[in-house]
């Protein structure tokens, strides 16, 4: 593996107290501190916005000592401040491998609020900061008796960290304490049995305090009794209870009950953030044996447990879901959503063991593209879900109207669930500026920084994924199997771009072998269909037709034949334009110009004489009669030809919006395409040139004051928008390119500087390994299937980091910066 360039950071002074985050009993509640600090220099500021119309109280955020730039022998005195005074904190384990690896805080957020968040090293105030307790996580089991067969009789109860129980164990042993570990809000207290049954239960509360250190200790029927603090309030039976978790065979929910041994372990127990962790040894299920790991956590001010599964072997589907009780109404959250946005199960009725007009809330919450199916049995309604390879992650709650302000209609119970649906699909939008990155950009942006940069980046993704691109790789962004599609030629097309400035044999090595592995000797590509007519596959073919030119081979130039006969029977629209997909039926798609356009362009020029090279530019030309807007100068998303798709205006076809990146795809295509229509073909290239010209003035007028560009270019001022870091690396390219080839005037290089300083101020993070990462992507954006084309939609995609579609072009963006400030090859 290449060695990764260095950077030196700065010396931080930093405190050596451990901030010990565990504990066995509720703390007292102690007011926080109103003393103002000395406050030195912080360590990160962390602009962040809540992007929906509504408040977000206790909004829960995670800052890893990673993106801080911090070992965790550097983090252990971290504190958070908004206005120089401190707000909840809590250094947590996130991970459950023992070691606290990230800063939690809890923060209150009006409806569109923005908030300017700043940590701090800072040793005094941390050993001020206690907060109220508003989460804990237990386990406790008997000493000082005997077992008699499988009954514990005598001795009294003492919390532990980890337990397993012996082989005799199991339901009403009386060993464990309310039969297993145990996990409370402020709101709502869970108990899942530590045994056959792996049910999920609740204890409904009356109060604010944590309860759990009193609950069950005078036996084991006392909870089933309303006390001063609530009861136990759901009857489990043989279900998955209050959001539990199992495998459906079709006909039935099996529970995670053929088990050699659990294991549960409190991780966490904090006043902000608790957490457990149950490891089912050699589960029996589905003819396999396996191990299931289930982290739960909870957060101050939340009904909710985030549940993430981990499997040792890959399992075709996890059940979720709750107990089915009769005068209970089932309750399905919108489907017709994006496969990333959250919904929800639920029920809601009489079904509260408290009184027999109690109302009782419960739901499981999952991203709409794991439901399989929505099901029951007889004991339990169902999600069907499916794992992202061996993970699964979804959450679980309950709402009690015996609670202080319970919810107590069915239809404040739905208000409430929409907006925790909302709150898990709009991420707080976060602009991160940290000691560490800013140090490592203090040196000017030069020809040698600039390609410095992209070599940081290529580094780094190649630890992290390029070389999993290869068949039979996993693509960690999608959390699937690698395939050979558009984003792992686009990552290799950039790898391909570094080398023309700097050699590097290794990785020359790692772009020939995941690029050629997905081609059979036969000339078929692996996983690919060309029956599809998906646009988006043909784009890496460009780096395969790259390392054919550097090594030519029958099967490759099969491959690439094979590309060549879809870019020839591809549907068009009755202009010419291409489909973007088969499944996507007389539509135009700003992502599909740069699918195809550049490979068709690649391949006739090379292998056709350029036969191909008009219908190329027509795809431009009619890409910009169907999709630009006059009045802004941008470009819509996509065009419907039939007019009759749901994000469609009925009168234009039209898409509503301007979408970065789709544009970004655009601008992308233009230089790239004009690499293979030869200088003197001016006819062709002129409407080319023309267009670059035009969007090169438009972009520039939308350009952020950060030199970067918005998700929805034209709305700056929405709520949940943000600056995005694909489309403004995409943007970044085109500048530097279009300048290095003379389609555009050097009046236009300080805008292609600002954009890639700006790309370097907002997205770059440096780790404390020396690896960066590149973040505030969003994942995907589409049409169709869920996807109505609204700017609620464009919000609702995750936004991730280290994605292809945005470290692909920056990385080349970074290449052609370094040849607009003279790199010199060495």
């Amino acid at each position: 593996m290449n060695k990764r360039i260095s950077h030196s950071l700065p010396i931080l002074t930093l405190s050596s107290l451990l901030f010990a985050c565990g504990q066995q009993q509720a703390p007292e509640t102690v007011s926080s501190p109103n003393a103002s600090p000395t406050i030195t220099a912080a360590v990160a500021t962390i602009e962040i916005a809540n992007p929906s119309e509504f408040a977000r109280p206790q909004q829960p955020l995670y800052f890893s000592y990673q993106d801080l730039g911090l070992t965790a022998e550097q983090a252990t005195a971290l504190v958070a401040r908004v206005n120089s005074k401190l707000v909840p904190s809590q250094h947590i384990d996130r991970s459950g491998d023992g070691n606290a690896d990230t800063l939690f805080v809890a923060l209150d957020f009006a409806a569109t609020e923005r908030k300017q968040l700043a940590i701090y090293d800072d040793a005094a105030a941390l050993t001020q900061s206690n907060w109220p307790v508003q989460t804990q996580a237990e386990i406790s089991h008997k000493i000082g008796g005997e077992w008699q067969d499988a009954k514990y009789i005598g001795g009294t109860f003492q919390n532990v960290s980890t337990l397993t129980p012996p082989p005799q164990y199991t339901d009403h042993s009386e060993w464990i304490r309310y039969e297993g570990p145990g996990i409370e809000s402020d709101k709502v207290g869970y108990r899942i049995y530590l045994d056959w049954r792996n049910g999920f239960d609740i204890f409904g509360k009356k109060t604010s305090d944590m309860v759990l250190q009193q609950v069950g200790l005078d036996g084991y029927k006392s909870y089933h009794d309303m006390a001063d603090w609530g009861m136990d309030i759901l009857k489990v039976g043989k279900s998955l209870g209050a959001g539990g978790y199992g495998y459906w065979d079709g006909q039935q929910v099996q529970l995670v009950s053929k088990v050699g041994q659990h294991t549960a372990t409190v991780t966490n127990n904090g006043p902000l953030y608790s957490a457990l962790q149950i490891a089912y040894q050699d589960w029996q299920i589905a003819d396999k044996t396996l191990t299931l790991t289930a982290d739960l956590s909870m957060t101050a001010g939340s009904r909710l447990v985030h549940t993430r599964l981990n499997l040792s072997d890959n399992l075709d589907n996890i059940a979720v879901g709750l107990v089915k009780l009769p005068d209970t109404q089932v309750i399905q959250g919108n489907v017709d959503i994006t496969g990333h946005a959250w919904t929800y199960l639920a029920t809601f009725g009489n079904q509260s063991l408290s009184a027999p007009d109690s109302k009782l809330g419960m739901a499981v919450l999952f991203k709409r593209g794991t439901l399989l199916q929505q099901t029951s049995d007889d004991n339990s309604n169902v999600a069907v879900l499916r794992p992202a390879g061996k993970a699964l992650e979804y959450y679980f709650l309950a709402a009690w109207d015996g609670e202080a302000n319970g919810i107590s209609t069915e239809a404040e119970f739905i208000a409430y669930l929409e907006q925790q649906v909302e709150a898990l699909t709009l991420t707080p939008r976060m602009r991160y500026s940290t000691a560490a990155t800013q140090a490592a950009l203090a040196t000017p942006l030069t020809a040698e920084r600039a390609l410095y940069w992209g070599e940081q980046l290529a580094s780094s993704e190649m630890i992290r994924q390029t070389p999993y691109y290869a068949y039979g790789g996993w693509d960690f962004e999608r959390s699937r199997p690698a395939t050979f599609e558009y984003t792992t030629g686009l990552l290799l097309q950039a790898y391909d771009d570094l080398l023309q400035l700097k050699p590097n044999p290794e990785w020359q090595q790692v772009i020939s072998d995941v690029v050629n592995s997905f081609v059979a000797e036969d000339g078929n590509i692996h996983t690919y269909d060309i029956n599809k007519y998906n646009i988006d596959s043909l784009n890496t073919g460009n780096m395969l037709l790259r390392d054919y030119l550097r090594n030519p081979t029958e099967k490759a130039r099969k491959a690439l034949d094979l590309l060549r006969r879809q870019v020839e029977e591809h549907p068009r629209t009755a202009g010419g334009a291409f489909w973007h997909k088969k499944i996507y039926p007389h539509q135009l798609w700003l992502d599909g110009v740069y699918m195809g356009m550049p490979f068709y362009a690649f391949y006739t020029s090379e292998f056709e004489n350029g036969k191909g090279l008009a219908e190329v530019v027509k795809e431009f030309t009619l890409t910009r009669e169907l999709l630009r807007d006059p009045k802004t100068g941008l470009y819509f998303h996509a065009w419907d030809e039939s007019k009759q798709k749901g994000w469609a205006d009925k009168e234009t076809g039209l898409s509503p919006h301007f979408w970065s990146r789709g544009q970004g795809w655009l601008t992308m295509a233009l230089v790239d395409v004009l690499d293979f229509i030869p200088v003197e073909n001016t006819e062709l290239r002129a409407p080319l040139l023309q267009m670059i010209t035009e969007l090169a003035e438009t972009l520039k007028q939308y350009q952020h004051e950060s030199g970067t560009w918005y998700q929805i270019l034209d709305m700056p001022e929405a709520p949940g928008n943000y600056l995005e870091s694909s489309g403004s690396a995409m943007y970044a390219y085109f500048f530097a390119k279009a300048l290095n080839k003379g389609y555009l005037p050097a009046s236009y290089q300080d805008t292609a500087i600002k954009a890639f300083n700006g790309l370097l101020q907002e997205f770059i993070l440096v780790h404390p390994d020396d690896t960066i990462s590149l973040i505030n992507t969003v994942q995907v954006a589409g049409l169709g299937f869920g996807r109505d084309g609204s700017y609620h939609y464009y919000m609702s995609e995750p936004v991730f980091r280290n994605d292809a579609k945005a470290n692909g072009p920056f990385i080349m963006a970074a290449v052609q910066m370094a040849t607009l400030l003279g790199y010199k090859a060495p």
